[in-house]
């Protein structure tokens, strides 16, 4: 399962759950074509799933971590706040329950 495979799982697992208010792709920033996976725009949370962490993907060289550091920082610096997730940890149920845990906390 890739990243954007995992991201379409979560989404689901999201919608089972009854929570609402998430959305796929969201733009971010005003400039720049950055999107999240998935975020909920209300509680400024963002979940990023991270795929081909065991087999060299972009996010695990260098180019695309840079890359990856760039636009995390800039969505901090814009108030939101990102959850990083493998597909490991979505079809496990844990970033389901980390998801829920962050709502709770906001």
């Amino acid at each position: 399962m890739n990243g954007r495979d995992g991201a379409a799982v979560l989404a689901q697992q999201l919608a089972w759950a009854n929570h609402t208010g998430w959305q796929r792709e969201l733009r971010f920033h005003p400039k720049r074509k950055w999107r999240f996976d998935l975020a909920h725009e209300a509680l400024r949370l963002a979940v990023e799933v991270e795929g081909g962490v065991w087999r060299g993907g972009r996010h695990t060289r260098g180019a695309g971590f840079t890359q990856d550091c760039e636009k995390y920082a800039e969505a901090l610096i814009a108030g939101w706040a990102v959850l990083r997730v493998t597909t490991d940890q979505v079809r496990s149920g844990q970033a389901l329950s980390w998801i829920e845990r962050a709502v709770r906390e906001r």
